[in-house]
This record gives structure tokens, C-alpha cells and sequence, in this order.
């Protein structure tokens, strides 16, 4: 089974989604991650963050693969702290942006799902990586309360960077049809993975 959670950031993807993973024995996929790693290469190498074609050409030479405890790992090193540093958050939607680098990302994306019970969460999972997901599960949450979240996860990450987050994802952050809405806004990570733990016991 393929549990699919989306949401603009700091709607509680990531931490939903690793709990979720742990209480249901899933595997845990974090799809940001993946677009963070590349973004951390690319700044690593001095690469052109506008060439796309090179960008895909990087993402394919250097596969991201995940630990059983959730690391992430490229060239044989872990960048699980790297990654979610401020300015890495700033670069990646310049990264991600490129339809180069989205396809082979969601290729990879792909093969990971198919490895078994998975949970897997980021941008457009439901509406175009795993379409075919058993539950689809869209996080919103109101802007301020997000802020909040995003500054309490990575200090020095400020309300006008989510803001300016937000105009670069929107393209991308978009629920699937038939996604389930879960607004977060006031209810505590155990809440929310309650309402989807429910809902996967509903659809099995």
C-alpha cells in the first residue's frame, strides 16, 4: 500500500509522514529530500542553478538513496543536516523547478514506491509520482502557523522565506482529485497521524 501526503511547507509533511511510517512498519520516502540532496551537489560543485539540462544530467549521476533510519545519503556520504539548512531551502525550488531534473526525480521516485508498504511525501506525490497511491493525504495549514512551524524546524528561516517559498512551489503544490484535506492548523502531530492512520486502516 502507498500512503501519498502533499502540502505547501510547514504543513507537517515530513513529520507526519516519518511518524506514520514508524507506527504503521512503512517505509518512510521523503521525495524533498531528494530535490534538497541535488541542490546541495549543485552548490557543492558550483554548478548553474538555471541549467536544467545539466542539473538532470547531475541528478542522474548522483542517486539519492535513503537509510532504514531515514538518512539520506549521496556519493556515499549522509547529508540528512546538510540538507535542511537554510539556504538550501532558499536554492532548491530554483533546482526543482526545472522539468530536467522533475523528470528524473520522479523516476526514481517511482522505483523506490514500488519496493513495498510505503510512505511517501513532497511535492505533487499524489497528482503525478504515485497516481495510482491507495490514500492521498493534502496537509494545509494557516500561513502563520506554518511560518512558525518552518522558524521552529530551521532557525533563522523567516515568514517572508515561506512566503517567497510558496510563489515558487505553487506550480507545483496542488492536490490530487482525490486527495483527503486535512487542515493542521490546529491540531498536534500525534492528531494527525491519528486521522491518517484511521484513514489507512479504512482503505485496506
Amino acid at each position: 500500500m502507498i500512503v501519498a501526503i502533499d502540502g505547501p511547507a510547514g504543513s507537517g509533511k515530513s513529520t507526519v509522514a516519518s511518524m506514520l511510517a514508524r507506527r504503521l512498519g512503512f517505509r518512510y520516502l521523503d521525495t524533498g529530500a531528494m530535490y534538497r540532496a541535488l541542490t546541495w551537489i549543485a552548490q557543492r560543485d558550483g554548478a548553474d542553478l538555471g541549467d536544467g539540462a545539466a542539473l538532470g544530467d547531475i541528478a542522474q549521476a548522483h542517486p539519492v538513496s535513503f537509510g532504514a533510519d531515514g538518512h539520506v545519503e549521496v556519493d556515499g556520504a549522509d547529508v540528512t543536516s546538510a540538507i535542511r539548512e537554510p539556504e538550501i531551502d532558499r536554492l532548491v525550488p530554483s533546482v526543482a523547478r526545472h522539468p530536467e531534473v522533475r523528470e528524473v526525480m520522479r523516476e526514481r521516485q517511482r522505483a523506490l514506491a514500488v519496493g513495498g508498504d510505503s510512505v511517501i511525501e513532497g511535492r505533487d506525490i499524489g497528482s503525478v509520482v504515485v497516481p495510482k497511491a491507495e490514500l492521498k493525504v493534502f496537509l494545509v495549514a494557516d500561513p502563520e502557523v506554518r511560518a512558525r512551524r518552518r522558524g521552529a524546524e530551521r532557525p533563522g528561516a523567516t515568514a517572508e522565506d515561506l512566503r517567497d517559498r510558496d510563489e515558487r512551489d505553487a506550480v507545483n503544490t496542488r492536490p490530487a482529485d482525490d486527495a483527503v484535506l486535512l487542515d493542521t492548523t490546529d491540531l498536534s502531530i500525534e492528531d494527525v497521524v491519528d486521522c491518517i492512520a484511521e484513514l489507512v486502516e479504512q482503505r485496506r
